[in-house]
């Protein structure tokens, strides 16, 4: 009796080379400048796809061209979201990724003028199998709105996640944005907001951890384009075991955007012996009457602060991880709705226990959500 080896079908896959890219880069030698990804490439000839109004396809996205074409080609169908003018939407655009099932999603929120907005973006995995998400987020918000974007990714260390935002901030808009990248094989997140209209805002909060043998790759840019704008980006995180981050934030004072302030910094932890990480904060400017300030603080946690820990009762390792139970109830607190709720409660069992995230989880109420 003659047998065959059975082979299991491996699915085509493309190269995404030289993402995740600042506008001005450094020496190729030091390998920050981008981050190359493997993705799975599905064939979706003969489906019919909704696409996106044209106008999503002009607003600028923190991972860059390659990504946007790849999600737009990979995703079941585009979704788009508009918020009529002087309005509130009392519930949140929820973006609910499956990273167990590498869903792809692509979505355009509209928010009209003088609209308010809060967009969720919550990946939740739970499987040990690899796979590859992605989100895909595009927001123009006209004058006078206000924008809130939350995103917890909360994917296991064997999968990927792509995740990118791109925003379009008109006159007077105001734009405020939590990112928690909280896990994953390799997360690759990238962010870029047009300040286009007088007095546009952002202010960007970054907050992540990376452990064991995960990749960060990090993207932030502000293009402050129009007059008196204002920019202000906050990163912190920990890095643990032999966790790889690279972080890249550039304030883009453009010509034209007289009276602009803009501010970056970022604060690392690192307690891991075996970590990598790469920060390159960036300023460009091209004009004269504004102001632009960054930095970063790259330290472990200082010996006078492990004797006063050790003093009452807590070893070294227990002492550091108070800085990650830290950063997991921050997550849970400002999860406004069920699913990235869910996503950064699961990651926190994940790395701290089910004790401890349950500690963080008594008391807090997270709104139940519509996806709409």
């Amino acid at each position: 009796m003659s047998t065959e080896s059975i082979k299991t079908p491996v699915a085509d896959t493309v190269t995404l080379g030289r993402v995740n890219q600042p506008p001005a880069q450094t020496w190729n030698r030091l390998h920050v400048n981008d981050i190359t990804l493997t993705v799975p490439k599905i064939s979706r000839k003969g489906d019919v796809y909704f696409a996106l109004p044209q106008l999503f396809s002009k607003v600028e996205t923190g991972m860059g061209e390659k990504v946007t074409a790849w999600v737009t080609s990979q995703a079941a169908d585009a979704r788009y979201v508009e918020v009529p003018a002087h309005t509130v939407r009392e519930e949140p655009v929820v973006i609910a990724v499956d990273a167990d099932k590498g869903e792809v999603v692509d979505t355009g929120v509209m928010v009209r003028e003088g609209a308010t907005a809060t967009i969720v973006v919550a990946v939740t995995g739970t499987s040990d199998k690899p796979s590859t998400s992605a989100s895909l987020l595009r927001v123009i918000a006209e004058a006078g709105a206000h924008v809130s974007v939350i995103e917890v990714i909360g994917a296991t260390d064997a999968q990927q996640h792509l995740e990118s935002v791109g925003i379009h901030a008109d006159d007077d808009a105001r734009i405020d944005v939590r990112q928690y990248a909280l896990g994953g094989g390799t997360v690759a997140v990238g962010f870029a907001a047009d300040l286009a209209g007088r007095r546009a805002r952002v202010d960007l909060n970054t907050r992540y951890l990376a452990s064991g043998h995960e990749t960060l790759d990090i993207n932030h840019v502000v293009r402050q384009r129009g007059r008196d704008t204002r920019a202000q980006i906050s990163e912190s995180g920990v890095l643990d075991g032999s966790a790889k981050k690279s972080l890249r934030a550039t304030i883009d004072l453009i010509h034209g955007g007289r009276g602009s302030k803009g501010s970056e910094a970022e604060t690392v932890l690192v307690i891991g012996d075996n970590v990598v990480n790469k920060t390159m904060p960036v300023i460009l400017c091209d004009e004269d009457d504004v102001a632009g300030n960054h930095g970063a603080t790259i330290g472990s946690v200082s010996p006078e602060q492990i004797a006063y820990l050790e003093d009452r009762g807590l070893s070294r390792r227990e002492a550091e991880q108070l800085f990650v139970r830290a950063l997991f109830e921050d997550a849970i607190i400002h999860s406004p709705e069920q699913r990235s709720h869910e996503a950064a409660v699961r990651r926190a069992e994940a790395v701290l226990g089910a004790d401890v995230a349950h500690d963080f989880d008594e008391g807090v109420s997270p709104v139940l959500d519509e996806e709409a």
